[in-house]
């Protein structure tokens, strides 16, 4: 029985805390799948919830499957998870009857599950989690209860900041189309031979006021009593998508930039800036005064935006621009980088370097070869996680020490 109970809890710990963190790192990216689901259910009022639900969700399982994984306060954690398995295997149950998102988001970008896909993993995960929760009672309390509080509370607490600091930056792991390194032109490549969409040809005939749908096999077409009504297309199979397969940069007066940004031989600056109207003020005169040097320098800078006419005159009026503002998809834009504004740096369509706002070098560091600047960026980021990780698990032992 023990055996059985420690590896159900040393299961469904994992799981949660590879699930808890996967979201938690990309807290943006989470909201944006919250808010998918409120609009597909008309409960628009609820997307300004959409941010703090998605931090406190990610946590909560972090928590869950930290507290599984450490033995802290294991009676009161098999009560949460039972509530939380139970509520979203229903829940995910009529998310695959329905299907109103095709991608659950359960694991973020890091693994794409079908709405069925993810109720069959709840439904595997329900087993150990009923097995914990009948077998509580076996499971030996270490610490005094406030020592199971505050650890509890800490794991809680570490993914919270976690979210927090992946929010005023970039998220740690990067797990969509557009990570740093990656080719964009080579991305948007169909190999050959893959794949195509298959659709079947439906075909909507009536009689009498009763409509019918045939198949091209079987329509009346001898009998003149049926009338046709319209042909449909419905599809069988989806084909194979690249990755990056909605990728497009134009002007105003609807010219494509997409191929010659793409192929050119300069390093190219890309602001990018979601919606106008709600960005950091802050951060667009730092990108514009970041942008100007680099003009300056020689090297091609363009705004991206999917705000409307209207916005972007009012940015002109107030930015007073040299560059090219361009219009790009919003959810192409929010995939690209987790900023508003934020800074995006190509050579011969390779993202080079991404920058929130926050953390986008200075006009004065700014030379005509800006790679030294990539490089102290991930030096200093390297270093910064270091000192995060010795701080954890400083905190972590001296806890476990005064226990």
């Amino acid at each position: 029985m023990k055996i059985i109970l420690n590896l159900s809890r040393i299961f469904a710990g994992l799981v949660f805390v590879f699930s808890g963190f996967v979201k938690g790192i990309d807290p943006t990216g989470f909201a944006i799948k919250f808010e998918e689901y409120f609009q597909a259910f008309n409960l628009d009022f609820l997307v300004p919830l959409a941010l703090p639900l998605a931090v406190l969700l990610s946590a909560a399982e972090f928590m869950i499957g930290l507290n599984l994984l450490t033995r802290v306060g294991m009676r009161l954690t098999a009560w949460l998870l039972l509530v939380f398995m139970s509520f979203f295997t229903v829940l995910t149950f009529v998310l695959a009857l329905t299907n109103p998102v095709t991608d659950c988001g359960c694991f973020g970008d890091a693994i794409k599950l079908t709405n069925w896909q993810t109720f069959g993993k709840n439904v595997i995960l329900l087993v150990p989690t009923l097995i914990i929760f009948l077998g509580r009672k076996h499971f030996i309390i270490q610490s005094s209860r406030s020592i199971e509080w505050i650890l509890a509370l800490v794991n809680f607490t570490i993914p919270v900041f976690l979210s927090v600091f992946c929010l005023l930056h970039q998220p740690l792991m990067d797990f969509r189309p557009y990570k740093t390194g990656t080719h964009i032109p080579a991305g948007m490549v169909v190999p050959d031979g893959a794949p195509v969409d298959q659709y079947e040809t439906i075909l909507i005939y009536e009689k009498n006021g009763v409509r019918q749908e045939f198949s091209e096999s079987d329509f009346p077409w001898q009998d003149s009593t049926w009338k046709w009504v319209e042909t449909r297309q419905k599809l069988i199979s989806s084909g194979y998508e690249p990755p990056i397969h909605d990728f497009s940069i134009t002007t105003s007066d609807g010219e494509d930039l997409t191929e010659k940004i793409l192929s050119d031989s300069n390093y190219v600056w890309l602001i990018i800036a979601p919606k106008l109207e709600s960005s950091s003020a802050k951060g667009l005169q730092h990108l514009n005064d970041l942008a100007r040097k680099a003009y300056d320098l020689g090297m091609p800078v363009y705004y991206l935006t999917s705000s409307a006419t209207s916005e972007v005159d009012l940015f002109k009026n107030q930015f007073n621009p040299p560059f090219e503002i361009c219009l790009t998809d919003e959810t192409t834009l929010k995939t690209i980088i987790r900023a508003n504004p934020g800074l995006l740096l190509l050579h011969k369509g390779t993202i080079l370097a991404k920058w929130n706002h926050r953390d986008a070098p200075v006009s004065d560091d700014l030379q005509n070869n800006p790679l030294s600047l990539i490089l102290n960026k991930q030096r200093s980021m390297i270093e910064l996680l270091a000192v995060m990780s010795f701080a954890l698990l400083a905190i972590l032992i001296l806890i476990r020490i005064r226990s």
